[in-house]
């Protein structure tokens, strides 16, 4: 039988054995980690948790990078994760798609992630369009959660739940929350993300970790992700916290200092610590004889100049330069090798942006030079090389920056315009197709603008923060979870364009960042008593404030924020608007349809304000003059998706199916992805006599935002209408298991009891339904004929 020849080498995988090859140092660091993987986990020796440390520039992310191949040769299934994922969900989903990359996907954690995502997205929409929800559902998972501790008195919602309400129990807490299972799941998963998720992906790696002999874990640059990640890594490791973690799992993380002794003090018998310090001159000495650096004078000047510090060391062993230029600054070390002094100047221009295209190499160095682009990536401190997002190591960048910031103050501002002009020219390339009102949510928009952000920052710090703040105020009422990325840019612009009141404001936006979690009232609340803000953005970062309270269901405190919004300008329709759907979440139709009278005089044509007096209508039973209403919604804006959806389904309830399914149809056309009418659509379907249709939709809604027991307890509604009634039951029995206090579900499955001939179970779902909901007429109705009935037949068997 012929031998099986070898098998053939990419052209990546030999890169990466020459690099390793030429890696020098740290080979008791090497060896530690690799015997790890040969001591039992059982062991005392063995270490499930890695930490390196050291200063930037020590090589932290090579030495990782390293391990993490020692991992893969080990047969570990690895993951690894940056400060580009900051927040435990971005973590868990980093991961779940490398996972899914090797062929071990968590399809648990993928769909609780979707939902999640969802959520941060598209609450305010579900709130506005909604169905009145029942009352149980809500009260019984918020007062779950409280008891269980899960909504801590300090913390993302401290401050969130009125103590009077608390105090009043589930009876209160129905009161301000509603019922509805999609608004639980969503409510649970807004509120506590991390309680929600972290078991799940527990559970996921338990099982994967069955099928590969190791899971590794590598978080890099831990120095920005600390104080979003160190608790909950460190409650990962306390048995029973989130569940049992695989003994064959090994977690590295990279960063700048100590781990805090508040979080890992005792644990520290589970953590290999360890420190990186410069390369000896006996390791720095390696590396430059393997670099063909061996002149004792050339050696000593690459010593003294770099310190030891490895990125230093690699850069001038590639350009060490003539041994007497003892006044050489780093930056001209780094380009010592290159002559031509275009090159040289490009290689600084080139350090401006943060991360570099082959497009803004051409805006930063508007002369044409052949091959610029290539060039660039055959320098040493070029990191992530044609990756389209390339970019030099942060110690070789601050010196070059600081160099051109100083040697030529004009050049500095007029590079740092152009390049704000090119990623304005990205931002606007961006926007089309995208609600003016979600911009700051979409990514390839969010991360160009930024970018503006920080070039118009860097070029003229103190002319360009008032419209940085307002961009602030504009991603807390957008896409509040951004808001980190945002006040590190003015971090960021503070050290590069050595700015102390862009160093201060963004530490400070940052640390109300850290403190409140993807909320924004700490944020608005400092741009509101700091910042020095016109009319128009005090009232921005007031209604912002205002929905952020709505959400978090502080109804009083968002009626409050509407109303300083409307003391400021009283001509703001947005005020009104914001003000109306409050006061219609409590009820209060009346004062809602007055603030929406006042939001349509000031802005007539605004198709938003006439679609929240359509709904208002619709919830108030109203349903002809709803369907007035949002026609004329739609009229003023046919390319919006939610009225559609809300007409439809006044036209449903006013028995108009065929044309309630053309709304519903349109609608999803519009949003592919808009889960709640696609629900409302199987509602249709069921009423039409298309089970088969009414049952792929809810899949369809499933799909998009899995676990929900509305969309469970719709499938047990259409397993009903053809009479399979054992199905309907079961599906009815899975909805009330993901909502206990789903009273429309109990009252569902009465009927399903009803037809399959078990009256005495049909009558206590009745009566659960009653409990859950005193105030539900169609349950108590069908009890009291199921009770008559009941005494009729036992009269007739006496």
């Amino acid at each position: 039988m012929p031998a099986t020849p070898p098998r053939r080498l990419s052209l990546q995988q030999i890169i990466e054995g020459q690099r390793r090859a030429a890696f020098v140092g740290r080979e008791a660091e090497l060896e530690l980690f690799r015997g790890n993987f040969t001591t039992p986990s059982e062991d005392p020796g063995h270490r499930f948790v890695f930490y390196v440390r050291g200063n930037a520039g020590v090589g932290k992310t090579s030495l990782v990078r390293d391990w993490q191949q020692t991992a893969e040769e080990f047969g570990a299934l690895t993951a690894s994760v940056d400060e580009s994922a900051d927040s435990v969900p971005e973590v868990l989903g980093a991961i779940a798609a490398q996972f899914a990359g090797q062929g071990h996907p968590l399809k648990a954690l993928d769909r609780l992630l979707t939902t999640y995502r969802r959520a941060l997205h598209d609450t305010a929409d579900r709130l506005a369009t909604e169905d009145e929800p029942s009352p149980g559902a809500l009260a019984a998972a918020q007062a779950g959660l409280i008891a269980a501790g899960a909504i801590p008195v300090v913390g993302a919602l401290a401050g969130g739940i009125d103590p009077a309400v608390v105090a009043r129990g589930a009876g209160g807490l129905r009161a301000v929350f509603g019922g509805r299972s999609r608004q639980q799941e969503e409510a649970r998963l807004l509120a506590e993300p991390v309680r929600v998720l972290t078991p799940v992906f527990v559970a996921e790696l338990d099982r994967v970790a069955d099928a590969v002999p190791w899971v590794a874990l590598f978080l890099d640059t831990y120095e920005r992700t600390a104080p979003l990640l160190d608790r909950w890594l460190a409650d990962l490791l306390i048995r029973g916290r989130y569940g049992e973690l695989p003994a064959n799992l090994v977690l590295t993380l990279a960063g700048q200092r100590r781990l805090d002794p508040a979080h890992w003090g005792d644990r520290g018998r589970l953590v290999a610590d360890v420190p990186l310090g410069p390369f000896t001159e006996a390791e720095a000495r390696q590396l430059l004889t393997g670099r063909g650096v061996v002149e004792e004078p050339v050696v000593r000047e690459v010593l003294r100049l770099s310190g030891g510090l490895p990125v230093l060391v690699s850069t001038l062993a590639a350009n060490p330069g003539a041994a007497g230029e003892a006044n050489a600054t780093a930056v001209e070390r780094f380009l010592a090798g290159e002559s031509d002094p275009d090159r040289r100047a490009a290689a600084l221009a080139c350090a401006l942006p943060r991360r570099f295209d082959e497009d803004l190499v051409a805006v930063a160095v508007p002369s044409s030079l052949p091959g610029l682009y290539d060039w660039l990536h055959e320098l040493p401190f070029v990191v992530e090389p044609h990756s389209g997002r390339s970019r030099y190591h942060g110690v070789v960048r601050a010196p070059m920056l600081r160099l051109q910031r100083t040697g030529s103050p004009q050049r500095w501002r007029e590079t740092h315009d152009r390049l704000a002009d090119a990623f304005a020219e990205r931002r606007d390339a961006a926007a089309p197709g995208v609600d003016p009102e979600r911009l700051w949510a979409e990514e390839p928009w969010r991360r160009a603008a930024l970018d503006v952000l920080y070039h118009r920052l860097c070029a003229r710090p103190r002319t360009a923060l008032p419209d940085a703040l307002r961009a602030g105020i504009q991603v807390c009422g957008q896409q509040p979870s951004a808001a980190r990325h945002w006040a590190r840019t003015l971090v960021e612009a503070g050290e590069d364009a050595d700015s102390a009141v862009l160093r201060d404001w963004g530490r400070d936006l940052l640390t109300a960042c850290t403190d409140h979690g993807p909320r924004p009232t700490a944020v608005l609340g400092l741009l509101l008593t700091r910042a020095e803000l016109t009319d128009t953005d005090r009232v921005a970062a007031l209604v912002a404030l205002a929905w952020d309270r709505y959400r978090a269901r502080e109804f009083e405190a968002a009626l409050s924020d509407h109303g300083r919004a409307i003391a400021v300008d009283p001509r703001s329709e947005r005020a009104y608007q914001g003000r109306a759907v409050v006061l219609r979440s409590l009820g209060r139709y009346e004062e809602a349809l007055a603030d929406l009278d006042r939001a349509e005089e000031i802005a007539p044509a605004w198709a938003w304000a006439v679609y929240e007096r359509g709904e208002t209508y619709r919830r108030m039973g109203r349903l002809e003059e709803a369907l007035t209403v949002l026609d004329r919604a739609h009229a003023l804006d046919p390319s919006a998706a939610v009225p559609l959806g809300s007409r439809g389904l006044v036209r449903h309830r006013l028995g108009r199916h065929e044309e309630a399914l053309d709304d519903f149809d349109r609608a999803v056309a519009l949003w592919p992805e808009y889960a709640w009418a696609l629900v409302r659509r199987a509602r249709v379907r069921t009423a039409l006599g298309d089970p088969v249709g009414a049952l792929a939709d809810l899949d369809r809604a499933e799909e998009l935002t899995p676990g929900l027991a509305g969309t469970e307890g719709e499938r047990g509604e259409v397993y009903r209408a053809t009479a399979r009634h054992e199905e309907a039951v079961a599906c009815y029995g899975r909805a009330l298991a993901l909502d206990p206090g789903y009273a429309w579900a109990h009252g569902s499955r009465a009927l399903a009891l009803e037809a399959l001939g078990r009256l005495t179970e049909a009558r206590a779902d009745l009566d659960r339904a009653l409990e859950l909901d005193p105030e539900y007429g169609w349950a108590r109705a069908q009890r009291e004929r199921m009770g008559a009935a009941g005494d009729r037949r036992a009269g007739e068997e006496t």
